[in-house]
């Protein structure tokens, strides 16, 4: 039974605990509403409250638990030679719960029976073939052990599945009578059911915030495992991005410096682009276009940051890059040969700074907007013209949301990926020639992530290191931002 099954179960035990203990509730009284504490509703949310709520804390925490536990199990059966080591095992158990997996699968679609699934041998059985059959593949044929382990991956999961099945259940009801026997005609539901929702919304805040810590604990371990494998000097402040991955030979040099270079280069274009481009238009918008206008041209421009990033990267590599490259490349209209190939940082730079203009735009509109009326009342009163008005008086009193907007959108061009990608190249670069191809921070921990090395290699590992940095650059941008912003309304509301 799955785990979307087991939650409509809880939904339409807790509905039918809402219905009798509301039921109740009015037979205490005999039906006179007035004599109640509470609405009868109350008394019904608190009862299926009850229910609901302890047991899909259960079903959460079991669907957390249950595979730890399961690992832990089949791990014991794995050879010492790879139990010790923690990359080795995880990709072993990784494969057990693959093989798993393909085993429910070929059942479920009827290819063999639970009996023959149960009985496999790897030794007389080809094994990749039935997995293959059910949409499974593997990347090497299946040993013994590894199907007896999944075989018993497999009983486990079951037993805890029914296990789960009856203990969910079992809570949900015993919650549900005992907040209906709690049901009387002087028992304060309205007091527990608001108490119940104050304890969700609390659930739901917290939500985010440990989000965040556990983004932050995850990328703090490993960027230490790695700073334990790779030097820290060599990483912070080497010049050279050339990894070499197990089987190619050689060592690698990881040096930061070059992308976090080709981050903030590029991320300069963009905001060359984009701040210019997009306070412009909020300064007409706000000040200088009449309401049909600005009811048309404020959603066009706000429509840019609702296109997905990899339109944008598509856009950068088919259209801008090879236009640049017909004005600057070789036999380009200017006759000069500064750019080579259509990937470069002033392709993605350019497409980015297209990207920011509605953040750039529909943030500084906010702000000037939010400069009191008075303020350009009394400055066009003392002889000013509009002009004026928004050079002496709007611009500067709207300033610190300003520059908060621009290094939000700043924030936002540094954790950019795909445009980067596909417009700026993958060549680790020190160069200042904006027309050569380049990469960043994120690009290298995409492409760190992706493909067959070992998981625990720095090489892999740095792709850690690189996103803390990027956290800890985005976050102290964020912040300043969010200082400045909250500063600023905080003197014009």
């Amino acid at each position: 039974m799955s785990a979307t099954f087991i939650f409509f179960i809880v939904i339409a035990l807790a509905g039918l605990g809402y219905v009798a203990a509301r039921h109740r509730a009015l037979a205490t009284v005999e039906g006179d509403r007035r004599s109640l504490h509470s609405l009868p509703n109350y008394y019904g949310m608190n009862a299926a409250l009850a229910g609901a709520g302890p047991a899909l804390v259960l079903l959460v925490a079991w669907l957390i638990l249950q595979p730890l536990v399961l690992n832990s199990l089949v791990a014991s059966g794995l050879p010492d030679e790879i139990a010790q080591d923690s990359g080795e095992r995880s990709l072993a158990l990784a494969d057990v719960r693959r093989v798993a997996e393909g085993l429910d699968a070929a059942v479920a679609q009827g290819v063999m029976t639970e009996a023959d699934a149960a009985n496999m041998r790897a030794e007389s059985t080809n094994i990749r073939d039935v997995l293959a059959e059910v949409g499974v593949a593997l990347g090497s044929d299946v040993d013994p052990t590894t199907l007896q382990l999944a075989q018993q991956y497999r009983d486990y999961a079951g037993i805890g599945n029914i296990l789960l099945i009856i203990a969910v259940i079992a809570v949900a009801c015993l919650c549900i009578g005992i907040a209906y026997r709690m049901t009387t005609k002087d028992f304060r539901a309205r007091n527990y059911v608001e108490q119940a929702v104050k304890l969700l919304l609390i659930a739901a805040a917290s939500v985010a915030v440990l989000t965040t810590l556990g983004i932050v604990l995850s990328l703090i371990f490993n960027t230490i495992e790695f700073l334990s494998r790779f030097p820290a000097m060599d990483f912070f402040f080497g010049t050279r991005w050339e990894p070499s991955f197990s089987g190619r030979g050689g060592g690698s040099d990881l040096g930061f410096l070059p992308l976090i270079w080709g981050t903030l280069y590029i991320s300069l274009i963009a905001l060359i682009v984009a701040v210019p481009v997009g306070l412009f238009s909020a300064i007409y918008l706000a000040e200088y276009a009449s309401k049909t206008v600005r009811s048309v041209a404020k959603p066009l421009i706000e429509v840019l940051a609702g296109i997905p990033t990899i339109v944008y990267g598509l856009f950068a590599l088919l259209t801008v890059g090879p236009l640049l490259l017909d004005v600057f490349g070789k036999d380009g209209a200017l006759g000069v040969t500064w750019m080579t190939g259509g990937t470069a940082a002033m392709t993605a730079g350019l497409v980015m700074g297209v990207m920011l203009i509605p953040f750039v735009s529909s943030l500084s509109d906010d702000i000037i907007n939010a400069v009191p009326q008075a303020m350009r009342d009394g400055s066009l009163g003392l002889g000013a013209t509009q002009s004026e008005t928004v050079k002496q008086v709007i611009l500067p009193a709207a300033l610190p949301g300003i520059v908060g907007a621009i290094l939000l959108a700043a924030s936002r061009a540094i954790g950019e990926t795909m445009i980067v990608v596909l417009g700026a190249g993958a060549a680790a670069s020190l160069s200042m020639n904006p027309f050569e191809a380049m990469t960043t921070v994120t690009a290298k921990i995409v492409s760190q992530l992706t493909g067959d090395g070992e998981f625990d290699s720095p090489e892999t590992l740095v792709a850690f290191a690189l996103g803390m940095t990027l956290f800890v650059i985005t976050l102290g941008l964020n912040i300043i931002a969010l200082y400045i912003v909250r500063k600023y309304r905080e003197q014009y509301e």
